[in-house]
């Protein structure tokens, strides 16, 4: 079997995001909201730890992904991801 990835940094990127936007768009009644506080919290601190060139990779792979995303609303999340994580300090 071939991956459709063409990296494993890129599938777990995909699947980090994946995970994230799920829990962004879960209601109350779908996800206990204090897991959802404690999973984001927990994704953030790992991103934070990244070196300065595995951050610049993520950067890179988030746009790479915004760039090719369809749904409008996935696209934005994908734009604000580095902000929201910590990656960079604003989008300007």
């Amino acid at each position: 079997m071939t991956s459709s990835y063409p990296s494993l940094t890129r599938a777990l990127a995909e699947a980090l995001v994946d995970v994230l936007w799920f829990i962004d768009g879960s209601e109350d009644e779908q996800m206990d909201q204090d897991d959802a506080v404690k999973v984001t919290e927990g994704a953030a601190h790992v991103v934070s730890t990244l070196s300065s060139d595995q951050q610049q990779e993520l950067i890179i792979l988030l746009r790479e992904m915004a760039a090719a995303e369809t749904n409008p609303a996935r696209r934005e999340f994908l734009e604000e991801f580095p902000e929201s994580f910590g990656l960079i300090d604003d989008l300007s």
